[in-house]
């Protein structure tokens, strides 16, 4: 009878597995998250800009920041999983991106805008501890 070899997967093979794991379903989340900005759920989004970033650039209105958030969200996310030589560049350059929309989550606590069920004070405030958990999940999941 032959004996089966003994499978023991490494510890750092199984956290590249994890890696992949959470980078595919970050890039995926991001790809879905863009063309929802494009499409159902513009509007939803548009609570989210906040009314200085008009005021700043007076020709830009608040649809085409969602719009342009959109076409950023599914190029981050295609690169996630589509440029494998530039994975610790798009991770980087995906924290960035989740903290350059902080202001947006954060105005729409502060003004009480409703937008996708977080209709209280409090889910709105909740939403905002998950922003540095996006930005951990961006850079973790590109590292080697």
């Amino acid at each position: 009878m032959r004996r089966q070899p003994v499978v023991n997967p490494s510890p750092m093979r199984f956290t590249g597995l994890m890696r992949t794991f959470a980078r595919w379903l970050l890039a995926t989340a991001m790809v879905f998250a863009g063309i929802s900005h494009l499409t159902w759920s513009r509007t939803e989004f548009r609570a989210q800009v906040p009314d200085w970033t008009t005021e700043l650039v007076p020709a830009v209105d608040t649809d085409t920041v969602v719009l342009a958030s959109g076409v950023a969200e599914i190029a981050l996310g295609v690169s996630l999983v589509a440029l494998p030589s530039q994975r610790r560049r798009a991770g980087t350059v995906l924290a960035l991106f989740f903290a350059a929309v902080f202001p947006g989550n954060w105005s729409q606590f502060t003004h009480h805008r409703d937008g996708f069920g977080l209709d209280t004070d409090t889910k709105r405030l909740v939403r905002l501890f998950f922003q540095p958990v996006l930005i951990a999940w961006a850079l973790w999941s590109t590292r080697r």
